[in-house]
């Protein structure tokens, strides 16, 4: 059976003006910029209006960990959210936009899929509203604006050995991890190490995600630190005098991107890091309107549950002041085989063995929502056409026996008529009392943070600092930082810092290479094992199908 792809299947859709849709939540025409006909950005000044007002219910959608055979947190949280719309409830979506970094390399674009998308898709997950291109031109400025110092005398004596801040760009590209620049002469600047990262890893996303003002913006934007002088000392972005010009760069782009689902349901579209290697969620301004704007709001989190939604409890919720009233775990067959240890080419034929193989690394994830965290969940099969029924009970049956309900999930076949049973069981979850747990408390030391992550997330005896992460750690909490949250930059592919150890493994320890911090977000960073801060391109990139006709008509995006 031939399948339309999910850019053949948005454009059959006769998508509503964007004004209609504003107009659903009680807009008026002064609350919102229009970006052409279908989409628009919502004025953030507006949360500081409705702020007596009542929230609605917050729902985060996670994952178990990844693999190449996908798991479909957007498109869930999409048909979730259409779902809830079919049974009368008033829904909202709050999720990151897209890095271009994956639409042109392997995994795709982040706008859901098949018959659970948000539309425009094409344009969501290219150019969009130019967010991330502001928030690259404010990243570079501000290293321009280092280098231009040193060269005119460094009157701020910063070493030039100890500077943190790279330049980014959005897109897949390992050829700028490591460059040397300042070349050919005095009138070129001072020679240096320097590298890139993509956009997505920027403080400047992270910054942009967790400001809940254009005010608390400039001020976060401003304790940022570009590197240290020659008494250690950090050297900040108001050093530099750089966060004015940074916010006049980033005055549109805190405001969050109005767009809609096939079926017209309201959706916020704002920010973008990684979850691997950032904090992996859509901006605090956009949660927190869509909150006021409806009844329930689904959101999501990056990669797995110990990646994204460790991050979405631990640091966004606890920076934002907000509390989810339930989760959904989103899992496949396909994935569950796969970390049973089956190729990608043998996923098809019917092998209850491996799904029961691979079912510990479900289970990890379910006690860590469940008895870490305290929430209640629900796990929602993502359906594929090749699930058997005996594939599908053995799931269930694992589910019952830790006390958790299992929603077969078709809203990629189906739309909001395939989330329905995902929908009512997600209304009865958020009316139950949940007992919120953080993992780790604020005064707990950056070791003790770090050992319990791993040992109650991950599931690993403990860490190894290098010798340089020691150093490190102890600088920062001689500079003060030591009470900050923990932003763990490790794989995708894994509990542990090691892509190859699938499903739930146990006893490893994670290696802490290196601790930097977010000053301006608000977080320290640990890159763990091989993570990388700039990807590469494979070796057949997704980049080499897409294309576009004399009618400006876009193919081959998904």
């Amino acid at each position: 059976m031939a399948y339309l792809s999910d850019i053949e299947i948005a454009s059959k859709v006769e998508m509503k003006p964007i004004k209609d849709i504003a107009v659903s939540l009680g807009l008026s025409e002064e609350d919102y910029s229009l970006y052409g006909k279908y989409k628009a950005k919502l004025d953030s000044r507006e949360l500081d209006k409705m702020k007596d007002q009542e929230n609605g219910k917050l729902i985060l959608v996670t994952a178990i960990t990844p693999t190449p055979a996908g798991e479909g947190k957007t498109t869930t949280s999409v048909g979730l959210a259409d779902g809830l719309s079919k049974i009368g409830k008033k829904a909202m979506l709050a999720l990151r936009e897209p890095s271009l970094g994956p639409v042109f390399g392997v995994k795709g674009g982040a706008a859901g899929g098949g018959y659970a998308q948000v539309v425009p898709m094409e344009d969501i997950n290219l150019h969009f509203t130019g967010d991330f291109h502001a928030i690259g031109a404010a990243n570079n400025l501000l290293a321009a604006m280092l280098d231009n110092h040193i060269h005119h005398g460094n009157t701020l004596q910063i070493d030039s050995r100890r500077i943190t801040w790279k330049r980014v760009v959005d897109m897949n590209d390992r050829q700028l991890r490591h460059i040397v620049d300042g070349l050919q002469g005095r009138i070129n600047g001072v020679p240096r190490e320097d590298g890139y990262d993509i956009t997505v890893a920027s403080e400047i996303m992270a910054v942009l995600c967790l400001a809940d003002s254009i005010v608390d913006l400039k001020n976060k934007l401003k304790r940022i630190i570009v590197g240290y002088n020659f008494s250690g000392d950090p050297v900040t972005a108001g050093d530099l005098k750089a966060e004015g010009a940074m916010t006049a760069l980033l005055k549109d782009a805190i405001h969050p991107n109005l767009v809609q689902t096939l079926e017209h349901t309201p959706a916020l579209i704002h920010g973008g890091p990684f979850a691997n290697i950032a904090h992996g969620c859509n901006s605090v301004l956009a949660t927190k309107m869509a909150m006021k704007y409806a009844d329930y709001t689904i959101t999501e989190a990056g990669f797995g549950a110990d990646l994204g939604a460790e991050k979405f409890f631990d640091i966004k919720c606890r920076l934002a002041d907000i509390q989810p009233d339930a989760v959904v775990l989103v899992a496949t067959i396909r994935a569950l085989k796969m970390h049973g240890g089956v190729s990608k080419k043998e996923l098809g034929p019917e092998n209850v063995s491996a799904v029961l193989a691979g079912l510990p690394n479900l289970e990890k994830h379910l006690s860590n929502i469940k008895e870490v965290y305290g929430m209640p969940v629900v796990v929602a099969i993502n359906k594929f056409p090749t699930d058997t029924e005996a594939e599908l009970d053995a799931v269930k049956k694992a589910c019952e026996e830790k006390g958790v309900e299992v929603v077969l999930s078709d809203v990629w076949g189906s739309g909001g008529e395939g989330g329905i049973d995902l929908a009512h069981k997600v209304v009865e979850l958020a009316e139950r009392d949940n007992k919120f747990n953080f993992v780790y408390d604020l005064e707990d030391s950056i070791e003790e943070k770090l050992i319990k992550i791993v040992q109650k997330i991950y599931g690993g005896k403990g860490i190894e600092l290098t010798p340089a992460a020691r150093r490190e750690m102890n600088d920062l909490e001689r500079l003060g930082f030591g009470e900050y949250p923990i932003c763990m930059a490790k794989t995708q592919y894994s509990f542990s810092d090691d892509a190859t150890l699938i499903g739930a493994p146990k006893d490893f320890t994670v290696t802490i290479r290196n601790l930097k911090v977010s000053a301006g977000a608000g977080f320290i960073v640990a890159l763990t094992g091989a993570v990388m801060t700039m990807p590469g391109l494979p070796k057949v990139p997704a980049a080499e199908k897409i294309d576009v006709n004399e009618d400006g008509i876009i193919s081959g995006l998904f």
